[in-house]
């Protein structure tokens, strides 16, 4: 009698939940895996590359927009208000570069991170505690050279950057 009692007992403990675990059980059925790839193709820019954009909640956006600058000979990549990037048909000169960030006479840059292939500084005005964060980086794909930015009018945090600056890709095959 006592183990019926206690099997009753332990059965109806186990029984009586909060609703925690059904309502966790629930939600997981009913919200989709934003796990996929958020994938955009250049091809129709005729760039062999392919941007991973990543995850649309943190971008918050639902789209992005491609759009080739003729003035500036860019293509702008934009999705939401943390990620902008350019990408330009041009030779990536890193010295040339780094020359004109000592050059500056108005900004103090400070090289974060530099790699054969990419380079992220930050950018300060001496007298403001307002701080830029850039990148550009190098990509060969089908014997073309392209350097890859973040857009000049946006403001990224470094995580943005890190993203932005791993996003784009040769399209394999080329």
């Amino acid at each position: 009698m006592k183990y019926i009692l206690a099997l009753t007992a332990i059965s109806f403990l186990t029984a009586c939940g909060d609703g925690k675990k059904e309502a966790a059980e629930q939600l997981a059925e009913t919200t989709p895996a934003t796990t996929e790839a958020w994938i955009v193709d250049l091809s129709s820019e005729d760039l062999p590359l392919n941007v991973d954009l990543g995850d649309r909640g943190t971008l918050g956006a639902d789209s992005a927009e491609v759009a080739f600058n003729e003035e500036f000979g860019h293509v702008r990549v934009k999705a939401g208000d943390r990620f902008s990037i350019t990408v330009t048909e041009a030779p990536g000169d890193f010295d040339r570069l780094k020359a004109d960030l000592e050059r500056d006479m108005l900004q103090k840059h400070t090289v974060i991170e530099e790699t054969p292939e990419m380079i992220i500084y930050r950018s300060q005005f001496p007298d403001d505690e307002l701080v830029f964060i850039h990148f550009r980086k190098v990509i060969t794909a089908g014997g073309r050279t392209f350097i890859v930015e973040d857009a000049a009018e946006g403001r990224f945090n470094e995580a943005d950057i890190k993203r932005m600056s791993n996003a784009v890709v040769a399209k394999e095959g080329v």
